[in-house]
């Protein structure tokens, strides 16, 4: 039903703006500080290219994994009822409100040369996977996941399980029902949680500098440099914090638009 508009106390508008400002601000200052004469210099410069080259191949490799690992995770968690669903559940998902350098600690106590199972990969096959490029993919894969586990089972659980019953009833196999009816049901659900679990991704810090180090052209991400760069050239780590911006700012925009509505 159509609601018109409602009158806003004065007390809530002016708590409202001073609330948005809290967010806006900051970016108009990012924004005004910008050396705008000086980017496509400092945006082409070695550093910065060899930092967004790999950001994109580590987030991108970081998604690929989420898919593949997270999608079966969230039909057992949207599906199947077992005992401790909900502890696995929590765990599984606690990397979204875990300090990055704590996960970055616990993947070296895992993964490290004298983890768990870090001993094992580097006694048995000779694999080291701190500090290098797929070290820093594993911490990206880490932090991220969790954002398309949730978002894949919400889209689950929300779906008419009937397309399913008739598929089934017409003689569909397992695999097809999954292949021909759950993943296009589920499509744009695991669209927006790909597009989330790369933005994380991509925009990871704590627990790739943690776990794999900040060396360039091996592990220093595009985070990673903007924190470098702000020692040294602090114009170039402004430019490459607007890129982070744009393109948080265009994830949002699309998942809202094109998959969430714009109501």
């Amino acid at each position: 039903m159509f609601r018109g508009r409602q009158p806003v106390p004065l007390p809530i508008g002016i708590l409202a703006g001073a609330g948005a400002a809290f967010f806006i601000l900051p970016l108009i200052g990012l924004m005004l500080r910008a050396p705008w004469a000086n980017l496509w210099p400092d945006l082409t410069a070695p550093e910065s290219l060899l930092a967004l080259r790999l950001s994109l191949v580590a987030s991108l490799s970081a998604t690929a994994l989420a898919l593949v690992l997270g999608l079966p995770l969230a039909w057992i968690y949207a599906r199947v009822v077992f005992p401790g669903r909900t502890v696995l559940r929590a765990l599984t998902t606690l990397p979204m409100v875990l300090p990055p350098v704590v996960g970055g600690v616990a993947l070296l106590m895992a993964f490290g040369r004298r983890g768990l199972l870090g001993q094992i990969l580097d006694a048995a096959f000779g694999i080291r996977l701190p500090f290098t490029t797929a070290g820093a993919v594993m911490a990206e894969t880490f932090v991220a996941m969790p954002f398309l586990v949730l978002t894949v089972e919400a889209g689950l659980r929300s779906m008419d399980r009937r397309y399913e019953d008739a598929a089934r009833t017409l003689g569909a196999g397992r695999w097809t029902v999954l292949r021909r009816v759950t993943l296009p049901l589920v499509a744009p659900s695991l669209f927006a949680g790909a597009v989330l679990c790369w933005a994380r991704a991509l925009g990871e810090f704590g627990a790739t500098i943690t776990f794999a180090g900040n060396f360039p052209g091996r592990t220093q991400t595009l985070p990673l440099a903007v924190y470098l760069a702000l020692e040294t050239r602090p114009d170039a780590a402004i430019l490459l914090s607007l890129v982070l911006l744009v393109v948080s700012l265009v994830v949002l925009v699309v998942l809202r638009d094109r998959w969430l509505g714009s109501a």
